[in-house]
């Protein structure tokens, strides 16, 4: 067994204390957030409230739940993340099957096209006037359809079913299979690591992804609930809904109310909007490294 010289402890030591601190500055934050949203926000306005509740509570999450704006903006939200997950997913790898095909005319020149678009963009004004003409303005289709094609992902894609055996589409054509068959029957099913890998970059993207529908859509009811977070956190909003609760409720909606700070609310809020995207990861860990090595590693 190789022994470990001073120099080699000296270098781990320094590594895993550097681990350890950039660990602690990434958690941290999401914890604390999790701290406030438990306890009393009156009690919170003291200070001094970092890893365990002071005062433990769930009247602000009893309020986010109560109102009907952030449930709504909560299920928009997982409807566009489904939706546009499968339908990206789909769209890219049908888009990259065809491009890995060796007798596609003009390879080259379409892949320089979809190259270029990866780092430049007509910008924000011709592309909002691009959606107003599409009539997609105010629609929930906004969120989904103009996000249905990655060229990184197709790349991707295309990388990896270039290295499938030529010999899986031949013997799969000569008992009838056509280029969909091959395509759906043998590509797919043996690209699972790069499908899973891929789909939860997609579903992170549209679940956290608050700015387009900020610009596209003026409809409250169709706003997902990280545009709505954002716009708490960017206002008094908070402040507004607890003004806005019915005067006429009884002494202990009244006491739960004057416990609760707007800082408290939106930390619950927070929590509500990134708990479950951030409890996909360990079901897809896994298949990280793999998915996007077999996907960027041509044999």
């Amino acid at each position: 067994m190789h022994r470990l010289t001073a120099g080699d402890r000296l270098m781990y030591g320094a590594i895993y204390i550097s681990l350890c601190v950039l660990g602690f500055a990434t958690f941290y934050p999401f914890w604390n957030s999790a701290v406030i949203s438990f306890n009393n926000g009156m009690d919170t306005a003291l200070g001094g409230v970092t890893f365990w509740p002071r005062d433990f509570t769930l009247d602000n999450y009893h309020i986010v739940f109560k109102d009907k704006r952030i449930v709504d903006g909560f299920i928009i939200s997982i409807l566009r993340t489904i939706a546009g997950t499968f339908l990206s997913i789909m769209s890219t790898a049908i888009f990259a099957y065809g491009m890995s095909k060796k007798e596609l005319m003009h390879k080259k020149f379409y892949m320089v096209v979809c190259i270029i678009t990866m780092y430049f963009s007509g910008g924000l004004i011709p592309y909002f006037l691009l959606i107003r003409e599409l009539g997609m303005m105010d629609t929930f289709w906004v969120m989904v359809i103009p996000g249905m094609i990655s060229v990184w992902n197709m790349i991707i894609f295309r990388t990896f079913f270039q290295g499938l055996p030529d010999g899986l589409e031949e013997s799969a054509k000569m008992d009838g299979c056509n280029n969909w068959g091959v395509l759906f029957r043998i590509a797919l099913p043996l690209s699972g690591p790069v499908i899973a890998t891929l789909s939860l970059f997609t579903a992170v993207y549209h679940w956290n992804d608050w700015f387009a529908p900020s610009i596209f859509i003026n409809n409250p009811e169709l706003l997902p609930i990280q545009t709505k977070l954002q716009q708490i956190l960017n206002s008094n909003i908070m402040s507004e809904q607890l003004s806005q609760m019915n005067s006429a409720a009884n002494a202990a909606m009244s006491r739960m109310k004057s416990n609760i700070t707007t800082k408290s609310l939106s930390m619950a809020t927070m929590m509500v909007a990134t708990i479950p995207i951030v409890l996909v990861y360990p079901f897809v860990q896994k298949y990280f490294v793999k998915g996007v090595l077999i996907g960027s590693l041509k044999e």
